[in-house]
């Protein structure tokens, strides 16, 4: 069994994804579900290995998995996500097998995902960076000219 598949089983992690579908139920912008965390480790992938980062997909997938984790918490008391995500990401983290090393660097890209400045890193933060953006599929979104991200920031193509 890969490493991160224990994230997907554990309860803690289970119980976040459950309130963040019922919290975005009526949401009509792109979910944070599994199909978007699965698309940011697919992306992630692609770029990793046509751009030879040489990043463990053990590592890829467990950032990508855990990013938005948070996203209840910010909808329930404002905190925004990023920084919500990174104690429940630790305590998940801590029943899995990765090194204490491993976790630090995941949990820094769940906290630098939405960091600008990273985005070109040959990190696991730059990468999750690029794959959660890319992950978007503007181009056919019907609610897109009520979105409030910027034209540069929409992916208007597809891009993998």
């Amino acid at each position: 069994m890969e490493k991160y598949e224990v994230i997907l089983k554990d309860a803690e992690y289970i119980e976040h994804i459950r309130r963040i579908e019922e919290l975005e139920a009526e949401r009509i912008f792109d979910r944070h579900n599994i199909s978007h965390f699965l698309d940011v480790a697919r992306i992630g992938m692609l770029i990793n290995l046509t751009e030879e980062y040489g990043i463990e997909k053990d590592m890829i997938y467990a950032a990508a998995l855990l990013h938005d984790v948070g996203r209840d918490v910010q909808y329930i008391d404002g905190t925004p996500h990023e920084k919500a995500s990174v104690p429940i990401a630790k305590e998940i983290l801590s029943r899995t097998e990765y090194s204490t090393k491993e976790i630090e660097l995941i949990l820094k890209a769940i906290n630098d995902h939405r960091t600008k400045e990273i985005k070109d890193e040959k990190s696991l933060s730059g990468l999750i960076y690029r794959a959660d953006k890319m992950s978007r599929p503007c181009y056919l979104c019907n609610v897109e000219k009520d979105c409030n991200w910027t034209d540069e920031k929409k992916n208007k193509r597809l891009i993998w």
